[in-house]
């Protein structure tokens, strides 16, 4: 399968207030409701990636999201990735890096 479209709203090219989010089509007469060609693409499970990929990076690592040092050393370093959440302030960040370090543990956000 090719490359995923993104899914524009209906008419989000000629109207300058309508932003990129993705809005169903809800019009009686509405072409891009009907699926006719031409008119642009609509999600459908068709698009869903496979499996085994699904909810990985492109590493092929799972993302977690952590904010604390005992969350972190649950983690499986070969098959799991760390984002420290964005709640975190910079003295238990400083914490969380020395002891990821330590694990052998990536992070996807490491920058303090």
């Amino acid at each position: 399968m090719g490359k995923k479209p993104k899914f524009k709203r209906q008419e989000q090219d000629f109207q300058k207030l309508l932003k990129d989010a993705w809005r169903r089509p809800k019009g009686k007469q509405s072409k891009l409701r009907k699926g006719i060609k031409g008119r642009g693409r609509k999600p459908s499970p068709g698009y869903r990636k496979a499996k085994e990929t699904r909810g990985l990076n492109r590493k092929g690592l799972k993302e977690i999201r952590i904010h604390t040092v005992s969350e972190l050393e649950k983690l499986n370093p070969e098959q799991e990735v760390a984002i420290i959440g964005s709640s975190v302030g910079k003295k238990k960040r400083l914490e969380i890096l020395k002891r990821a370090e330590e694990l052998g543990i990536t992070l996807a956000n490491p920058a303090v």
